[in-house]
């Protein structure tokens, strides 16, 4: 049976002011592309709103606008179920994520400045000591705010908005392999700074589509991996 409602410990608190059925929805797509709420899990509207402490009705809205953007699958005589990506999604998502970043990472590099810079430099140390910790949550975290700077300091509204519209599910892509690029991921964003702050804008543009890169293909190794059959404790593969 798929697990229901909300994991232990994972209530969200509904900010305030807005309409409710936007808070509602707000706090689900967070859980969602958080991975609090993992794809496949059935979400019963009953337990939802019993968590969230509102009634089923902005639950039940919250759903369907979810549904309509791909991150819920509501299904006939079923109910709702968080969306489990292909690797195709993942991949064209993905490599849309790179084009973009690139030519940020180019454009903060062309009109850096040292406080800029000095930002990026503080974040990399703080997602450095979050893997040390292997606090897998504050490096997730840590790394959308890192990537999230690049792209303000790139200073191109039209650029943002697009990138904004990725952001969110390129994060529920990264989650699972995060503790898996750990490290080497602060070393590729080590050096993003350093060439950002150096004004080449020619080598952080590459250095972003490496960095980009290396995210996908673990991604791919990582649903490959989960998808292959495991061995059994008698040595056969189920």
């Amino acid at each position: 049976m798929l697990p229901t409602g909300l994991p232990q410990g994972a209530v969200p608190r509904l900010e305030r002011p807005g309409p409710l059925r936007d808070r509602v929805y707000e706090a689900l797509l967070e859980l969602i592309a958080t991975r609090a709420l993992q794809p496949g899990r059935h979400l019963v509207e009953s337990e939802l709103a019993g968590r969230l402490g509102v009634s089923r009705q902005p639950v039940r809205e919250a759903l369907q606008r979810l549904n309509t953007e791909g991150w819920v699958d509501l299904r006939p005589a079923q109910g709702a179920f968080v969306h489990e990506p292909t690797e195709q999604e993942a991949d064209q998502l993905l490599t849309v994520r790179t084009l973009l970043e690139a030519e940020a990472a180019r454009l903060a590099a062309a009109d850096a400045d040292r406080d800029g810079a000095a930002v990026l430099e503080e974040l990399c140390a703080e997602g450095e000591q979050a893997v040390a910790a292997d606090d897998v949550e504050a490096a997730v975290r840590l790394n959308a705010r890192f990537h999230a700077k690049i792209m303000e300091l790139a200073g191109n509204a039209v650029l943002a908005d697009l990138a904004a519209q990725v952001d969110r599910r390129a994060r529920w892509y990264y989650t699972p392999v995060a503790r898996q690029r750990g490290r080497q991921s602060w070393a590729e964003h080590r050096e993003l700074t350093a060439a950002i702050a150096a004004r080449d804008e020619q080598r952080a543009a590459a250095l972003m589509r490496e960095h980009t890169e290396h995210t996908r293909r673990s991604y791919h190794a990582h649903a490959r991996a989960q998808s292959s059959p495991r061995p059994a404790p008698d040595g056969k593969r189920r």
